[in-house]
């Protein structure tokens, strides 16, 4: 594996595919590219698929910067059943029947509506939240039990798709706040049905302003490698919603060095502005403008590629 600079300094999205780990896909992604320099942000569970966004090289910095605050999923409910892991992962463990009201649409409709909210959610117990330094996922499976702290969710918005009477599922389209378990939605809708739910079908459509357009398949990376990565760029600028400077060249030697300047900007910036500066279609640093100069958060050698100009 590659030790020295990454080939590619970028970031992109791709529509991880059912029955692997995001970090299984990172794993996937440095074999093909060569280097170790890869890592990725929002976690799917293996059995979701959709939208998951990858750091190659330097853009790795920016995984953790950011907001990816509001999320999309469309989601199918299977009534009935609950299952260890909330989802069809795991073994059925409780079962009761299912109200023929349920599978009609203006009760199921009223239930789905009645989901948008702010609330507090207690994720799944097979989960990947720390708790005294151990993964959930690995206290569950040790068959310890574990309360788990609740966290502040909100469910932006809630529409019913579908209903499979035969199979009593619902599908759904969810649109939710960082952090929210899917998995915990079924669950709590199902106790407060009084029949129970698990999720049998997960699949991201948007992180923050990313989605599934903007995606390239495994196996078009697979196939193409930097081109096709090169293909699907994602404007770093854009995904951190910050706003950007464009350097003049006399303005690149201060920067490359870390030294403080006073710009030239075409627009007023309020004090402690965090802002994007960017070097002929490249993120060369994230700077904060302190009312006068413009000072060093971090700088990327290699420009971060992908900026739109």
């Amino acid at each position: 594996m590659r030790r020295g600079p990454s080939p590619i300094n970028a970031l992109f999205a791709l529509d991880k595919p059912t029955g692997m780990t995001s970090h299984n896909v990172v794993s996937r992604v440095r074999r093909v590219l060569g280097t170790s320099r890869v890592g990725h942000a929002g976690t799917l569970d293996p059995a979701a698929s959709g939208v998951l966004v990858i750091g190659v090289g330097q853009a790795t910095k920016l995984l953790g910067l950011l907001t990816l605050d509001r999320k999309q999923y469309r989601a199918t409910f299977s009534l009935g059943v609950q299952t260890t892991t909330d989802d069809a992962e795991g073994d059925s463990i409780q079962t009761a029947p299912v109200s023929p009201e349920l599978l009609s649409y203006p009760k199921a409709s009223e239930e789905v509506k009645g989901l948008i909210g702010e609330q507090d959610q207690v994720p799944p117990a097979y989960s990947a939240v720390s708790v005294g330094g151990k993964r959930a996922y690995a206290v569950a499976r040790a068959g310890q039990q574990i309360e788990l702290p609740s966290r502040h969710i909100q469910i932006f918005d809630a529409k019913l798709v579908d209903i499979d009477p035969e199979q009593a599922t619902w599908t759904l389209d969810l649109d939710v706040s960082k952090g929210t378990y899917i998995r915990s939605i079924a669950r709590d809708l199902g106790q407060k049905l009084g029949c129970f739910a698990h999720v049998t079908n997960l699949r991201r459509l948007t992180s923050g302003s990313i989605s599934l357009k903007d995606c390239l398949t495994l196996a078009e990376l697979e196939a193409d490698g930097l081109a096709a990565i090169r293909a699907h760029l994602l404007d770093p600028v854009k995904a951190l919603e910050l706003f950007s400077y464009e350097l003049a060249d006399n303005e690149c030697k201060p920067v490359m060095h870390g030294r403080p300047f006073v710009p030239q900007f075409k627009q007023g910036y309020s004090n402690n502005t965090k802002i994007a500066l960017t070097y002929k279609g490249g993120l060369a640093g994230i700077w904060r403008y302190d009312g006068t100069y413009v000072r060093c958060d971090v700088n990327f050698p290699q420009a971060i590629e992908g900026v739109c100009v």
